[in-house]
């Protein structure tokens, strides 16, 4: 284990004992307030192509224009340990209810000024149909895979192809206690394919026109911009 992972788990840990209380009436995010709290996101999401390195290499996912509830439910998960990843849950303990609602708001809100994605039929190849069929994945996803049928599902549509296979693998770690992600549905279902397979699915979502996007932060990029 190297000496940045080990760094990162101590700071998770010493963390956790500080842990602010999950705030007991939460308001309405606050783009505004949720820009100022996102400085500890926007060195990641907010620069195109950033990659992470744990637990592999790939680009940190997309998050402005995803929906405010799918965010707060994800930085929940990190926060509760239900996604395990040592960064963001280093950050995520630190944030109460309140502070979660405002940073998601904000990304929902970034990715507003972007244009619509064209109306199109991908219809997928016939192998990739048949495993999109095997999970149903259009029935809580959306036809179009931007359009979840629930706010706390994220929109899958033009994500990057490397995020979502190491997202999807993750739901098949058990006992884990730096990797995994628990979630009784999704585990269900990513446990049905082949590593080979997540990878045909990851690579289908992130061809499809999605509004999901990576703006470039104006400290990085000298103003908001869409870059990917």
């Amino acid at each position: 284990m190297n000496k940045i992972l080990l760094s990162m788990l101590a700071l998770v840990a010493a963390v956790a004992t500080v842990a602010p209380a999950a705030a007991q009436d939460a308001k309405p995010g606050d783009q505004k307030a949720g820009e100022i709290k996102a400085s500890m996101c926007i060195g990641c999401h907010n620069i195109p192509g950033y990659q992470a390195s744990f637990p592999e290499i790939y680009k940190v996912p997309k998050i402005a224009g995803q929906g405010a509830k799918y965010i707060s439910s994800a930085l929940a998960a990190y926060r509760k340990g239900d996604r395990k990843h040592p960064t963001m849950r280093a950050i995520a303990i630190t944030l109460n209810d309140q502070d979660i609602a405002d940073v998601a708001a904000f990304y929902e809100g970034l990715g507003k000024d972007a244009s619509a994605p064209a109306k199109t039929d991908m219809k997928p190849p016939a192998d990739v149909e048949k495993l999109l069929a095997k999970a149903n994945c259009a029935s809580c996803h959306g036809a179009d895979y931007n359009s979840p049928i629930d706010p706390t599902y994220p929109k899958l549509a033009g994500q990057h192809a490397d995020y979502l296979y190491a997202a999807l693998k993750a739901y098949q770690v058990d006992k884990n206690p730096h990797v995994g992600r628990n979630n009784a549905i999704m585990s269900g279902m990513a446990r049905q394919y082949t590593h080979a397979e997540l990878r045909q699915l990851a690579a289908y979502f992130a061809s499809l026109p999605g509004n999901v996007k990576t703006v470039a932060e104006s400290r990085f990029r000298g103003g908001h911009q869409f870059q990917d």
